[in-house]
Parts: C-alpha cells; structure tokens; sequence
C-alpha cells in the first residue's frame, strides 16, 4: 500500500484522473485554482469529484484547511479484499496487522496529498460510508497504522446511529481508513433504558442535593461540623457534576463550539473534583477510625478544600495547556454524542486512572470502617438484639459506601459476560449517589436528637 501510495502521488496529472480495477478503485486530482475542498463519490466500479456515482458506497469531504496547491496532488484509494466480513487477524495474518473486531467488507479507504503529511486538522475530514449492522455490533472508525501495525482510532470520531444505514468517520488526518464492526451485547432498547435510568436518576439526586445544602445552610448545630462540612463539599462537586452532565447531550446538538468547550472543560472538572472529594471522605474516615487520638490538624477544612477543588484545577489547566482540542463533542454508542474529552489518552490518564486510585484507596477505607463498625456494635451493645445490632452496622456500612463512591466501581463490572447486568446495576445505583447521601444527612440529624450523642474536638464527631 505504501509503495503504491507513493506511486499514485508522483504521478502527473493534469485534472482529474480515475483508474478501476479488480477490487480497487482510485482518484488523482490536481486543483487547478484556489483551494476550496474536494468531493469525492466512490463505489466499487468507479470515483468522480463534486458528483454523485451509482451505488456509491463511500463520499469523502477533504476541507480547505488543506491548503492543496497547483503542484500538489490529492491520492484518493479505495481497497477491498477478496473475503467478506473476515477477521482482521486473518486477513492480515501475514502483516501481523492485529485488532478486535471485523473490518467491515474488508474495505480501506486511502486519503493522502503529495509532499504534505496532513494532522491535527481543525475541520476534520470526513468519510461517510454505507452500513448494514445487527443490533449487537456497533461500528468503529479506525485508520492503518503502517509503524505499528495495528488498527487505531486516534484522531477519529465515530458518528452513528442504530438503525442508521450509513456511519460517518470524522478524523484530523489523513492515512487509510476503515470501519472496524465491534461487538456490543448491548442492543438498542437497552442503550435507550440505560439513557433513560441515567437521566432519571441524575435529576433526582439533583434535587436531592439541593435540598440536602438548604438543611446544611439552615441548621447551625450541622454548620459547625466539621464531618459534615466534608460532606458538603462532596455534596457540591455532585451538584455540579449533575448540572453539567444532564444538558450535555443538548448541547453538543448545537452548534456553538464555544458552549460546547466550556461544557466539556467543566463536565471534567466538576468529574475530577467529584472523586477529589470522595477520596478526602477516605482520608477523614481514617483518621477517625485509625487515628482515633491526637488527630487535630491546623485549618484542616481549608487544606482538604485546596486538595479537594484545587487539584482538579491543576490537572484541567494542564490539560488544557498541552493539547487545546483535547475538549469537544465526542460520540456515545447510545447514537448521542456529549461535550466532554475528546483525546482518549487524556480521558484513560486523567479520568479513568485518578478514578481507579481513589477506588482501591476507598475500597480499603471502607473494609477498615467495616472491622471497626462491627467491633464497636459487639462490644458497645451487648443489650441490644443481634437482630438490632446487625441492622445498625448495615446501615452504617451502607451510608459509608455511598459517601466513598463505591458504587462507581460498578463500571469494572460492565465487560464480557456481565456487560449488560453490570451497566444496569452501574446506571441504576451510581446516579442515585445525591439521593442516597441526602438520605444519610437526614439520618444524621435525626441521630443529633439522641441524648447518648456526644462531640469531640478536633475533626472527629460522633455523629460520623
């Protein structure tokens, strides 16, 4: 492919040249004016420029950001392998070319301009292709990495609908493109339930919330605890975190780039921040629990709020800093797309992997809460029932989970087999995370009627 790509390329042409052959079809254009972008129809017998073809199966649109002068040439190849549908592995068994999934009929389509290596592009370059898909496939849109042999879809945004009978790939380069069909065990009723629970159960831990700041705000015993004050700031990078979620969708349908970018930017910040905060509920649960004695610690709500909101700042400004199209619209398998991270390496780096810290860390605060719950129920409340006892520390437990974010790591369990169960236990619980914590507020001043509740200095109160 390599060396035929730079054959096509050296080869003079005066306009517009078109050559088929078996399974391969390929277009050579020299613009003879000013550059104002090119469209190009294709389908398995032939290609033309700025027309439709019969049966066409692939249009590409190559934007004026590409600046192709009079001396330059526009290589447009399209390939397809003798099987259909085969796996890729098999197919390029000999080129050791891996990847997961099927290369959808077999097909590459290649794009370049010569003397020009063409990235990061603005106004991405688009490739619509015909598509036919079950409903437990969902398409990919991925380009031939020729160094390291694999099938990527850096750069590359899929746009598609279930049901839809085209899928278009949005990329900010230029190289050969495919359309990689991944399995999915999700079918479309599924993926519309899934929006659905989301969305529902974001907006009711949005009110939630709300409510759970007024009784925060009007209850000046509450004010003056510390522990409490903890959970505020959590409750907080909730509500923001639900206030940018929920119009997401809404907006990347706009076409305001600008609303978008700041949607996208506070969507993960207000995420970052979320996790700051539940990750500082493990560090208070320890030194309550571990550190039970000389634990007071100087301006210590202030020193957790520069962690809590000033790290997430940090790393969005970093972010922001070193790659400026790192935000955008981004593509959902639901057929929706959302503000959010656009680089995949970012969204895995500052997303994903703060997350998987903050959980394991949680994951042991709540096992030592569990120890000490249990050894405090037995050996405090040896009146009480058994019965009573254990009801007590479950619900305790359950109000640590939900504080801790716990129920996020739900989303481990949304792979394989368990790909369907997982991500309706994970869409069903995880978004009532607001509700469930305004629940354990409410607990907990109910709790400051008791006569037996008693408050110590420094950051530790009964009532936590």
């Amino acid at each position: 492919m390599e060396k035929l790509e730079g054959f096509l390329e050296e080869t003079e042409v005066n306009d517009i040249v078109s050559v088929s052959l078996s399974r391969f079809v390929t277009l050579l254009h020299k613009p003879n004016g000013h550059f104002e972008g090119l469209e190009i129809h294709a389908s398995d017998k032939e290609a033309t420029a700025n027309k439709a073809v019969p049966n066409s199966a692939v249009t590409v649109r190559l934007p004026r950001e590409l600046d192709v002068g009079s001396n330059d040439t526009i290589v447009f190849c399209m390939f397809t392998w003798p099987e259909a549908n085969v796996e890729v592995e098999k197919v390029c068994h000999k080129t050791e070319l891996k990847a997961e999934g099927v290369l959808y009929e077999s097909r590459l389509v290649g794009l370049s301009v010569r003397g020009k290596k063409v990235s990061g592009l603005l106004d991405p370059v688009t490739i619509t292709m015909d598509l036919s898909a079950n409903e437990t496939e969902r398409p990919r849109c991925v380009f031939l990495n020729f160094s390291t042999k694999t099938l990527s879809s850096d750069g590359c945004l899929t746009q598609w609908a279930a049901g839809s009978g085209n899928v278009t790939c949005c990329c900010d380069h230029l190289t050969y493109f495919g359309v990689l069909m991944v399995s999915s065990n999700l079918t479309h009723q599924d993926q519309e339930n899934l929006t659905y629970i989301t969305m529902i159960g974001c907006s009711l831990s949005l009110v939630a919330l709300v409510i759970t700041v007024v009784l925060f705000v009007t209850n000046r015993k509450v004010r003056a605890d510390v522990t409490m004050k903890v959970h505020i700031n959590l409750v907080i990078a909730l509500i923001l975190l639900n206030l940018h979620f929920l119009p997401s969708q809404w907006v990347a349908s706009l076409s305001s780039t600008g609303l978008c970018l700041y949607m996208a930017l506070s969507l993960h910040y207000s995420l970052l921040a979320t996790f700051s905060w539940m990750a500082l509920e493990g560090f208070h649960l320890y030194l309550l629990l571990v550190r039970v004695f000389n634990i007071y610690i100087s301006r210590y709500l202030l020193k957790l709020s520069l962690v809590g909101w000033g790290v997430p700042a940090v790393i969005v400004s970093l972010v922001v800093g070193s790659d400026r199209g790192a935000y955008g619209s981004v593509a959902q398998d639901s057929s929706s797309t959302i503000c959010y991270i656009v680089n995949p390496t970012v969204k895995m780096g500052t997303s994903l992997g703060v997350f998987g810290l903050v959980f394991v860390f949680n994951v042991i605060m709540l096992g030592v809460a569990a120890r000490r719950v249990v050894g405090l129920r037995q050996s405090r409340e040896f009146g009480q029932s058994d019965r009573h006892r254990a009801k007590r520390a479950a619900f305790t437990l359950l109000g640590v989970t939900t504080l801790l974010g716990v129920t996020w790591g739900l989303i481990f369990f949304s792979f394989g087999y368990l790909t369907t169960p997982g991500l309706y236990l994970f869409c069903i619980l995880n978004p009532l995370q607001g509700f469930f914590i305004f629940l354990w507020f409410v607990l907990s001043l109910r709790k400051r009627g008791n006569p037996t509740t008693a408050t110590s200095s420094g950051t530790r109160t009964t009532n936590s």
